[in-house]
């Protein structure tokens, strides 16, 4: 069974609900899709940190082979605009139109046959895009990723597993993990959530931001 590559792909499809055919927690999915396209140019060297802002690194083009279309297209935002701080960065996803990452990465997950996206008119009025899964054994090979991650010997967690569980926990993904295990593996999530570096923190925080009705982007001053 072939499973994506990239840490946006494995959690959009996390996040997908079978039952209805769409994504679940739309509102807050777009930061974590962002979080989630950071730690992975971050994952690959492609992005650094400098004085708690992200920056670009010089790297061979071989560093971006495979990437999903988000996060290549979000590391051309990041190599066009001056440092700014994770917190800015993951609070710059966009809420709405072609650009925010739930669209993006939705038709990059199309285009490589991992999902089917289907019109439909919810009470033949309401444009709606039904989502099925082309393999759902990929979707349960990932929640297995995650529920490992927490239950097995911390030296026998793969590094991207370590990264895409603390993602879930920061960005409180249900579909994935309850808040009752969220609760319970509280401790374990702390000692994974360096593999994502600084931008578990910075999810939360836009998060936050965000539930209390501000610019999580003006949040971060920088």
């Amino acid at each position: 069974m072939d499973l994506p590559a990239t840490l946006p792909e494995k959690l959009y499809l996390l996040a997908h609900d079978p039952r209805r055919g769409r994504t679940t927690q739309h509102s807050s999915l777009n930061l974590l899709l962002q979080a989630a396209a950071l730690t992975e140019l971050l994952r690959r060297g492609l992005l650094s940190e400098d004085g708690r802002k992200a920056v670009v690194r010089a790297r061979g083009a071989d560093a971006e082979a495979g990437l999903d279309p988000y996060s290549a297209h979000l590391l051309g935002q990041v190599r066009e605009s001056r440092s700014h701080s994770w917190s800015w960065w993951v609070g710059r996803a966009k809420a709405t139109g072609r650009d925010q990452p739930i669209r993006r990465v939705r038709d990059g997950l199309a285009d490589s046959g991992r999902i089917t996206l289907r019109p439909h008119r919810v009470a033949g009025l309401f444009p709606v895009t039904v989502i099925t899964l082309d393999d759902p054994r990929v979707r349960e090979a990932l929640a297995a990723s995650v529920t490992g991650a927490l239950k097995r010997p911390l030296s026998r967690v793969d590094p991207a597993d370590a990264a895409l569980t603390a993602l879930v926990a920061a960005g409180r993904l249900r579909s994935a993990l309850s808040a009752g295990e969220r609760r319970e593996h509280r401790a374990r999530i702390a000692k994974l959530a360096p593999a994502a570096g600084p931008v578990p923190r910075a999810l939360g925080r836009a998060l936050a931001w965000r539930a209390t009705g501000h610019s999580a982007e003006a949040a971060a001053l920088g």
